[in-house]
């Protein structure tokens, strides 16, 4: 068994926030492979299915961001798992927009809702890193993660979901760089063999040489003045 993880914000004030994409990832989960209803426990929402073979449970913490790993510790001792079995996916501000990494273990690089984690359940866990950008200043960090994603962000943003939903059996199944290419597959679509192929520019004639004047001097006088 597995335990998917996404970070975010309970409550419809933050539903569309950047914060919340770790929630946004796991809904598309949960809907794109028919996962059950989502149920109160832990100090969160989780719900049960199933990714290829794998039993993946998917929770989505309700203490705030901040108190993320309390949720995910209560969640993890219960079904008798280790770190290794639990992905988190969240925000990351030091990703370009559309952008994601997969990544075992390391730090929590300032992210409040990893800090909590690492607090409860150590770092040797599996996140996703999905890009948001970042405003420029980090002092303007705050305010940008917890404002809703621009209209100009929906393409990109419906693409990114649906190709982790795409390659979530791949993730559970151990195999991260085929996660990664059914998501680049949505971002990047491959180009279809039946396209027509480009028109080839007509060839350039060459100059044709000048024809000689074969006039004697008198002729060329003459059609001189007529």
């Amino acid at each position: 068994m597995q335990l998917f993880v996404g970070l975010g914000n309970p409550g419809a004030k933050y539903a569309h926030n950047r914060h919340n994409i770790g929630f946004m990832a796991l809904d598309q989960i949960a809907a794109d492979h028919g996962f059950g209803p989502w149920k109160s426990k832990f100090q969160g929402q989780i719900c049960e299915g199933r990714l290829g073979s794998d039993k993946v449970m998917l929770l989505k913490p309700e203490t705030f961001m901040n108190l993320s790993g309390q949720s995910v510790g209560e969640a993890m001792r219960f079904y008798k798992l280790t770190p290794a079995d639990v992905t988190v996916f969240h925000d990351e501000i030091d990703l370009a927009p559309a952008k994601l990494r997969v990544k075992q273990g390391g730090g929590h690089a300032g992210h409040n809702g990893l800090r909590s984690v690492h607090q409860h359940i150590g770092p040797e866990y599996q996140r996703v890193r999905l890009g948001v950008g970042h405003p420029g200043r980090k002092e303007a960090v705050p305010h940008f993660v917890l404002q809703d994603f621009a209209k100009a962000d929906a393409g990109w943003l419906d693409d990114l979901l649906r190709g982790i939903g795409d390659g979530a059996p791949h993730l559970a199944n151990g195999a991260p760089d085929k996660f990664l290419n059914a998501v680049g597959l949505r971002l990047t679509p491959a180009r279809s063999s039946k396209s027509a192929p480009a028109k080839a520019k007509p060839a350039v004639k060459p100059d044709e040489p000048p024809t000689p004047d074969e006039r004697n001097p008198m002729q060329k006088l003459m059609d001189k003045f007529r």
